[in-house]
């Protein structure tokens, strides 16, 4: 299992691809009608994003919990 260390400083890559993406999302927002066809792929990686950050979280947790901390 992957230290709870490696799992932290993981998680903060992960927290910082998933603001990037809503930043991104949040620009493209904005700029509408220009770009507006990239707004599936802009959304896409948004949303994954934020599904490996939740992921990571739980993860996180539950290697917590097991090591008893």
């Amino acid at each position: 299992m992957m230290q709870i260390a490696e799992m932290k400083a993981e998680l903060k890559k992960l927290s910082a691809r998933a603001t990037q993406a809503k930043m991104d999302l949040h620009d493209l927002a904005e700029d509408l009608p220009v770009n507006w066809q990239t707004i599936t792929a802009v959304a896409a990686r948004a949303h994954q994003a934020y599904a490996d950050l939740t992921a990571k979280r739980e993860a996180l947790k539950a290697a917590e919990a097991a090591a008893g901390e």
